[in-house]
């Protein structure tokens, strides 16, 4: 198998998306999310650091120089807790900035005592991955959103049909439990983009007594990473939560873009829909906003295509 970063180690900029389950103090917290911005100023690494007393998440873009010497930092306050990183490349940078945000949970699902650095499912290798998917007495569920599983999934997976992941402890006690009840799976084996939302739902169905839970270590990101696509079961594109908005199977950037108005990914198709409207409305969002709203909406894509011009003049990448 061809090594994924000398294939694409001539994009311009590598995009890291990381995250380690660990406890934190408030004080550790601040302290981290100062130095993180420092680091990030000096290092000229963009993206989102989500810290929390349950650790953290993020997704940062930058040089390889700049993003270990973000990562090395993070590393050496973290106290040797391993960080769970999914690597690509691209030749523009895919954030406008970097934060470092503080909030009550690095992924939300809303339930108190959930703590999958002590309670978690069995991880699954990437490359044995398939044998999950192909396994009629596993029963596979998908954990992210619905619009992301809507763009691209692994064929035969469970959909909960969820718009947030506060959603899926509901979804588990009004819907899994039958299903389980009725399947009798020998097995429970759940993904996510990068599996930090599967792991923290392993988390919960353990609490909730359920047994044999598995999950895809490193999430759809690291199996398009390691998976040769001929072997691939990978169906479509995966959505990521930066400006590439979805990546093919060579972790590129897909054919997908955003609506700016209501964050859908439309396909090509859809973008040619006569409901779109270039950052004012799609066809997800055509009636769900006021005349109000869509005049504001029009007045910030001005104000972006006026920027985008000027950069272009001073030969600056808008991105």
């Amino acid at each position: 198998m061809q090594n994924f970063a000398e294939e694409f180690s001539e994009s311009q900029f590598q995009v890291i998306a990381f995250y380690c389950f660990t406890a934190l103090t408030e004080e550790e917290i601040g302290s981290l999310q100062k130095r993180l911005t420092t680091n990030a100023l000096e290092a000229h690494v963009r993206g989102t650091v989500i810290l929390a007393s349950e650790g953290v998440n993020g997704t940062i873009c930058g040089t390889a120089e700049g993003v270990t010497c973000l990562l090395d930092s993070l590393k050496k306050a973290l106290s040797g807790n391993a960080l769970e990183l999914k690597l690509s490349w691209t030749p523009k940078q895919v954030f406008r900035r970097f934060k470092a945000r503080r909030k009550c949970e690095i992924v939300t699902m809303g339930v108190g005592g959930i703590n999958p650095k002590n309670l978690a499912g069995k991880y699954v290798d990437p490359l044995n991955w398939n044998s999950y998917l192909s396994d009629s007495e596993t029963l596979v569920i998908d954990t992210r959103n619905e619009y992301e599983v809507a763009i691209g999934s692994f064929q035969g997976a469970v959909n909960p049909n969820t718009h947030t992941f506060r959603e899926f402890p509901s979804w588990v006690e009004n819907n899994l439990r039958f299903l389980v009840n009725e399947r009798r799976p020998k097995r429970i084996a759940m993904f996510c983009t990068g599996g930090i939302r599967c792991e923290k739902a392993t988390s919960f169905l353990l609490k909730e007594g359920f047994q044999n839970i598995h999950h895809l270590r490193g999430g759809i990101l690291k199996y398009l990473e390691v998976v040769p696509k001929k072997e691939s079961l990978w169906d479509g594109e995966c959505f990521v939560f930066d400006r590439r908005v979805a990546l093919n199977h060579n972790l590129l950037p897909g054919v997908h873009r955003l609506c700016h108005a209501c964050g859908s990914p439309l396909t090509p198709e859809q973008q040619q829909d006569s409901s779109y409207v270039r950052g004012i409305q799609c066809s997800y969002c055509k009636d769900r906003y006021s005349d109000k709203d869509r005049a504001r909406f029009a007045e910030r894509q001005k104000q972006i295509d006026h920027r985008a011009k000027q950069l272009l003049a001073n030969s600056v990448s808008p991105y």
